[in-house]
């Protein structure tokens, strides 16, 4: 009677329960009693921290285009400069030489050519009356001056190319930026192949942060577009680092994809070439399915957990997903409401009949 009266009340109370769900079994001698839980869908947030490496936004190396000595220098290491300033002179009398020599070719060419065209446009108005003019002499005439036109023209053309390369002259800044480098000296004999740069030009206004961001995360959503960084030289600030592209491919030796933030520096704090730790905020896009880290076995040959379906045991195969301590994310053919064992291990065999404890 006692037990008819118990049956009864665990009835009465199962029926009184808004969520359905697995009823503790009560264990047979010889069967092992299990604590399990109800699978169950949530939000997977990861916060982790990444080494970074910051650099200039514009670096270039400043080189000398023709040979010569360096007649003035205007700026040292750590000048601040503006696009289009001079930062050096190059002295190169045989360029300012050829340039007055081809000056003086542009003259004659000119001259030459006028003086055929010229001569063009008599023949040619004396051609109108009949018997004045051979028509042979007539084109002989403005042969000539076709001839001397295009001479003129490939004249100035070299004259422009000669005054193009005296203007190499004249060193000037191709950005605005801070020289970080100077490897000349007044006197200094520059332009052959191989030598040093003359100058190395950053513009450290705002700094890139490349950062190698492993493959598990390389898929999933960075909070806010933008990590929060600190490095060692100022250890006591934070500063805010905008996500601005993606490499698009995993590194095969490192396993990792390349993320370039962009990093304000108007004040010139942050300097290139630095060290920083990123804390990063990595979320999923759409709810995943969260375990126990006890949850998920770990063999040579799989990774699984354990499900208990009407008492019986079955392994299932799952892939991981963010690691979050004592929680992890798993994806797996799973669905929600899936009866799985807390702390898993490969010595409970699947098909074992086991008793449950939620």
């Amino acid at each position: 009677m006692r037990n008819v009266l118990i049956v009864a009340l665990l009835g009465f109370l199962s029926g009184c329960d808004e969520r359905p769900g697995p009823v503790a079994s009560q264990a047979t001698p010889g069967m092992d009693t299990v604590k399990v839980f109800l699978l169950r869908a949530d939000s997977v947030k990861k916060t982790i921290s990444l080494p970074g490496e910051l650099s200039a936004l514009e670096d270039v190396q400043v080189r000398a285009k023709v040979q010569g000595y360096v007649r003035r220098l205007n700026v040292d290491i750590g000048s601040k400069v503006r696009k289009g300033q001079v930062l050096a002179v190059i002295d190169a009398p045989e360029v300012d030489t050829r340039v007055q020599e081809m000056n003086q070719r542009v003259q004659a060419a000119k001259a030459k050519f006028q003086s055929s065209k010229d001569y063009f446009e008599r023949i040619d108005k004396a051609a109108h009356a009949d018997g004045v003019i051979a028509p042979s002499e007539w084109q002989r005439t403005k042969n000539q001056m076709l001839g001397d036109s295009a001479e003129y023209h490939a004249v100035l053309l070299s004259a422009a190319s000669l005054r193009q390369t005296g203007d190499y002259l004249t060193i000037v800044a191709p950005f605005s930026g801070t020289i970080s480098k100077r490897n000349i000296v007044v006197g200094s004999f520059v332009g052959n192949a191989g030598d040093q740069p003359l100058f190395e030009l950053e513009d450290n206004s705002v700094l890139r942060l490349r950062v190698a961001v492993p493959e598990a995360y390389s898929s999933a959503l960075l909070a806010g577009n933008a990590g929060e960084l600190v490095t060692r030289s100022l250890p006591d600030k934070k500063f805010k680092a905008a996500l601005k592209r993606k490499a698009g491919i995993i590194d095969p030796g490192s396993r990792t994809e390349v993320w370039e933030f962009e990093v304000p520096n108007g004040d010139g704090q942050l300097k290139a070439g630095g060290y920083a730790d990123v804390k990063m905020n990595f979320l999923r896009d759409k709810p995943s399915f969260v375990v126990p880290g006890s949850a998920v076995v770990t063999t040579l040959e799989k990774r699984f957990v354990i499900r208990v379906t009407g008492g019986m045991t079955s392994w299932m195969d799952v892939r991981p997903g963010f690691n979050m301590g004592d929680r992890a994310e798993v994806f797996g053919d799973l669905k929600a409401g899936d009866t799985l064992v807390v702390k898993g291990n490969e010595e409970m065999k699947a098909g074992t009949k086991v008793a449950i404890r939620m």
